[in-house]
């Protein structure tokens, strides 16, 4: 019986031990804010058949939870301002501001959510709900963790870097015009390109 008592003390102490050190080391979320001023999100659309039309978008905001111990990715979460879209041309701007595209006095933002991720080998697939036009639809991006670095303020900073694909029609923008050879001048399939760098926030989430 005494040594029975000793076996679980033993075992007892040893739970203790594993506990604590697990504490040490435990998964912890935390949020990282986008920091706009180094992040770009980036599109790009087939022209004419014969080439590629980029933009981007200037004015946005959002937040990635995530352990960057375990790489576990909690929640991911964008707002993009459409009037803010920026392809170097006016002209073009304007019209892809107007009711033939984002129709931005309408719609003057849309917003991506994740709702679910998960990691294979170095990349993270993250399958969310995209909201354009009022019309939502799920988005699947593709990206990779770039690790953390602390900036010379004391910040803790975080970057990503991910790539997706949709359908434009998939949101009710379908404005096309057909050419004299017989293809359209705006492809359907939109390429989007992220690059993001992140502030973590403090304790109060600032």
């Amino acid at each position: 019986m005494k040594r029975t008592k000793t076996g679980l003390l033993v075992l007892l102490f040893i739970c203790v031990f594993l506990i604590a050190g697990t504490g040490i080391s435990r998964a912890e979320m935390a949020r990282y804010d986008i920091d706009p001023d180094h992040s770009t999100i980036e599109f790009s659309v087939v022209h004419m058949v014969i080439s590629k039309t980029t933009g981007r978008f200037t004015d946005y905001k959002g937040f990635v939870e995530m352990d960057t111990d375990g790489l576990k990715i909690k929640a991911m979460e964008a707002v993009i301002n459409t009037a803010s879209v920026n392809t170097i041309h006016e002209k073009r701007d304007g019209h892809l501001k107007g009711e033939d595209f984002f129709n931005v006095e309408k719609f003057p933002t849309m917003t991506y959510k994740m709702k679910y991720s998960r990691k294979e080998g170095d990349h993270y697939i993250a399958i969310g709900d995209l909201t354009l036009l009022g019309v939502t639809r799920e988005v699947t991006l593709t990206g990779k963790f770039n690790g953390l670095v602390k900036d010379p303020y004391g910040n803790t900073r975080a970057g990503f870097t991910a790539e997706g694909k949709l359908n434009r029609k998939d949101f009710g923008m379908n404005w096309n015009k057909l050419l004299d050879s017989g293809g359209l001048v705006v492809g359907d399939d939109i390429s989007i390109k992220l690059e993001i760098e992140c502030i973590k926030a403090n304790a109060a989430g600032k």
